[in-house]
């Protein structure tokens, strides 16, 4: 693959109206069957006992498999099929990090792994998931530019 899809993209990713707007300091690097997703925590993220609610590690690991995957597919978007994830320990500050990466393909299926890291680089969460080709062209109407 491309340095040049990869960066596409990266800006595709950060210029989505979900990470403009709710999750503003995301970071994102994406290589050859790899992605890392990265944020800061802050109190918006936290559920009534005030650490980062679930749906954010969601978020962060889906995110990471997804452009694992995205990153070996230069044609078209990639949807989520399917996504497990396992809670291991709170989050209540600082930056946390997700590292995504492709275990398999076959044909239009793929799966990745993702884990989330804190600051001290403990694993807090983990997921796996497949991931299936869409039929929408990477363009840029979406975004990919």
């Amino acid at each position: 693959m491309s340095e040049a899809h990869y960066r596409k993209l990266e800006r595709m990713y950060l210029s989505a109206n979900i990470n403009t707007q709710i999750f503003d300091t995301t970071t994102c690097k994406i290589s050859d069957g790899e992605a890392e997703i990265g944020l800061t925590v802050v109190p918006k993220y936290f559920h009534a006992l005030n650490a980062m609610h679930g749906s954010i590690y969601f978020k962060l690991l889906d995110d990471a498999a997804f452009f694992a995957v995205n990153s070996v597919v230069e044609d078209v978007f990639v949807l989520t099929k399917s996504f497990e994830i396992h809670f291991k320990r709170p989050v209540i500050e600082g930056k946390i990090l997700a590292k995504g990466e492709l275990i398999a393909s076959a044909g239009d299926s793929y799966v990745a792994k993702s884990e989330l890291l804190n600051e001290a680089g403990k694993v807090v969460g983990y997921g796996q998931g497949e991931f299936v080709k869409s039929k929408v062209a990477l363009s840029a109407e979406i975004g990919y530019v």
